[in-house]
């Protein structure tokens, strides 16, 4: 038995058995059905979910390893660009020596997009794509496990409340990132902190950097061990947030009430907004990685907070949001159609949810200039 089974990606040789297991699983089609049909109920329920069960089989009828399946994955992540994006770019991959492998490290807006968007691009440049690191407290459902594990993600245990288990935990997930990336070979992705930055700013939590170093040779430098791992910090920017709303309201609850009761699987239907919203021009900007004569985990994170914010693409709606001058060189419709969004965004909610809308889209622009200062 491996040492990290409990975590790992699923292998080759799981994959029809998994497959197997999701297609069987009533819940797992309901789920997709109810997706389309919300009031999907009873006989009509019974009856769409055996036709999908049958519908899946012949999807997946020739695919017998995980390349197979995220080659089926990335027909509906071309789709989900074409008809969710009006612009999907990046800049600084020809930067980068990709025949090694590298720790990508992300600022966080959409639980399942922002990994799955750095996949897309490396792919479309004919890299290999990247094991994802994925929270434990996602997987509130078996087959969420299963469909994230087939694609390639690994888990990182976060419910454990004891301290010595905890630690091991985390020991064990700085063991794996370093075995996958030297033994294995394969890119990493992970976010530059637990949970989305809902309110916009980009902070990497130190506590990473920290885990990371776990596995450190006694005998190893600090700063050696961190070049090492070839970190490379990646910015992602959204014109749009499709969740955007429902951040807004949790932050205002949190504010208000002191703390946000989330309801169950609430994170799993967040996925389902993010995938089928409309999110405008998205961008992805991957820097050079990290090098430097770093002597702890906060230095590392601030060099994280530097690249990944003044790499932020800044969109007409930040500029809005913002309501300061707007520099020149923006496209006048597109400034319009920012306008336009908040206004649509802003009729029916609160005057506190409105302006927390508001700021969580001029953050980006206040934390850049805050870099600058």
């Amino acid at each position: 038995m491996s040492q990290f089974d409990s975590i790992r990606p699923y292998q080759d040789s799981e994959v029809k058995s998994t497959l197997k297991r999701l297609i069987n699983d009533p819940e797992f089609t309901s789920t997709l059905i109810k997706f389309r049909f919300p009031r999907a109920r009873g006989a009509f329920l019974a009856l769409t979910s055996f036709a999908l069960r049958q519908v899946l089989k012949f999807k997946v009828r020739n695919v017998n390893k995980v390349y197979d399946f995220q080659v089926m994955v990335e027909r509906y992540m071309a789709h989900m660009v074409k008809t969710t994006t009006s612009q999907l770019s990046s800049s600084g991959l020809d930067h980068l020596d990709l025949s090694k492998p590298h720790l990508f490290i992300s600022n966080h807006r959409d639980i399942a997009l922002d990994p799955a968007f750095v996949n897309y691009i490396l792919h479309n440049n004919g890299q290999d794509t990247v094991q994802i690191a994925i929270g434990d407290n996602l997987l509130t459902k078996p087959w969420v496990a299963d469909m994230m594990r087939l694609n390639r993600s690994f888990i990182v245990k976060r419910s454990a409340s004891a301290k010595r288990e905890k630690l091991a935990n985390l020991k064990e997930l700085s063991a794996y990132i370093q075995h996958t990336l030297n033994e294995t070979g394969d890119h990493i992705w992970i976010a530059q902190r637990e949970g989305r930055a809902k309110d916009g700013l980009d902070i990497t939590n130190s506590a990473l950097i920290s885990m990371l170093a776990l596995n450190k040779p006694k005998e190893q430098s600090f700063a050696e061990y961190i070049s090492q791992l070839n970190i490379v910090p990646v910015s992602i920017s959204y014109e749009f947030d499709p969740c955007d709303l429902a951040k807004a309201n949790e932050l205002v609850e949190q504010n208000e009430h002191g703390e946000y009761q989330k309801q169950e699987h609430e994170d799993i239907y967040s996925i389902s907004r993010g995938i089928v919203g409309q999110k405008g021009q998205v961008h992805v900007h991957f820097a050079e990685p990290l090098s430097g004569e770093y002597e702890s985990a906060k230095e590392v994170a601030e060099a994280l907070d530097k690249a990944i914010i003044g790499n932020y693409q800044l969109m007409p709606t930040n500029w809005i949001a913002l309501g300061d001058a707007i520099p020149e060189g923006i496209p006048a419709n597109e400034l319009a159609n920012a306008k336009r969004y908040f206004e649509a965004k802003s009729r029916d909610v609160s005057a506190e949810v409105r302006s927390q809308l508001y700021a969580m889209y001029a953050n980006p622009i206040k934390a850049r200039q805050q870099l600058s200062e």
